[in-house]
């Protein structure tokens, strides 16, 4: 069973802002939309790259090396050259902090 995991300051994003983080030895991108934190595997399914260099587009995030297109409020694929969705976390603020956790094996 996955478990909470603090990985930043809630005041560290601001709108529009990411960074990416270590959970457990996978590499996450944090992104701060207008209506909250949101949080996906850093890696594009089309081919293994990383995504959170990609640009912005409303809610979707570009990726940098083909074009695949993402929701980043649930990691849905929008675009090809990707066929498969990202892995989506979920998110808290708890205290002050970003929690995440990894569902996937619950």
């Amino acid at each position: 069973m996955s478990e909470w995991v603090d990985v930043v300051a809630e005041n560290a994003l601001a709108v529009g802002e990411h960074l990416v983080v270590d959970v457990d030895g996978v590499d996450v991108a944090i992104f701060k939309l207008e209506d909250g934190f949101y949080a996906l595997e850093d890696v594009c399914t089309h081919d293994g790259a990383e995504i959170a260099s990609g640009e912005f587009d409303g809610d979707e995030i570009i990726c940098p090396r083909h074009g695949a297109r993402f929701c980043i409020r649930t990691g849905e694929v929008k675009s090809a050259p990707a066929y498969e969705d990202i892995a989506s976390l979920t998110v808290k603020v708890e205290g002050g902090r970003l929690m995440v956790k990894d569902s996937r094996w619950d």
